[in-house]
């Protein structure tokens, strides 16, 4: 949950503002998983070690009970060995949101997930997205501009030239 009060940001009942640079950047690696549009996916690593890659960047060791069932639920577990280059978009993004999810993080933000996938794999991400939101109480912020996948958030912000315009 995020609480914005003047001058401050708590999320998990911490103010995010009063951490110094160190202990903000652990926080962000545990607590904020990220979702690109481009899926920025590492080309020499497989599925598995891109999922894995924020455990390793923190010297953390991989609950491989977690990835298996994190590999089920994404679709991957057959693919857990492919290259991303081997990898349809779908399944790449799908291995985008692995990483992000990894770490169990209590925000994930996501960049127009869906902008570069057909309508059946959009669907997909959407409704891996709103499964992680309920079963895991993970917040998801999302960027998007397609107002369809916009209509299922349980809260829309709608910001025009850097300004909230409405929101409901």
């Amino acid at each position: 949950m995020i609480d914005l009060a003047v001058g401050k940001v708590f999320i998990d009942g911490k103010d995010i503002y009063q951490m110094n640079d160190d202990n903000l950047a652990i926080f962000r690696r545990r607590q904020v998983g990220l979702i690109y549009q481009f899926y920025n996916l590492i080309p020499i690593l497989n599925v598995e070690e891109n999922i894995t890659l924020p455990c390793d960047l923190d010297n953390r060791k991989v609950d491989k009970k977690k990835l298996d069932i994190l590999l089920k639920s994404l679709g991957l577990e057959t693919r857990r060995k492919h290259l991303p280059n081997e990898l349809s978009g779908g399944q790449q993004q799908r291995t985008s949101i692995g990483r992000a999810m990894i770490t169990n993080p209590s925000i994930i933000l996501a960049d127009e997930p869906t902008g570069n996938l057909d309508s059946k794999a959009s669907d997909e991400i959407v409704n891996l997205l709103k499964k992680s939101n309920k079963e895991y109480k993970q917040t998801i912020i999302m960027i998007t501009h397609n107002i369809e996948i916009a209509k299922i958030a349980d809260r829309i912000i709608e910001i025009e030239d850097g300004r909230i315009i409405r929101e409901n």
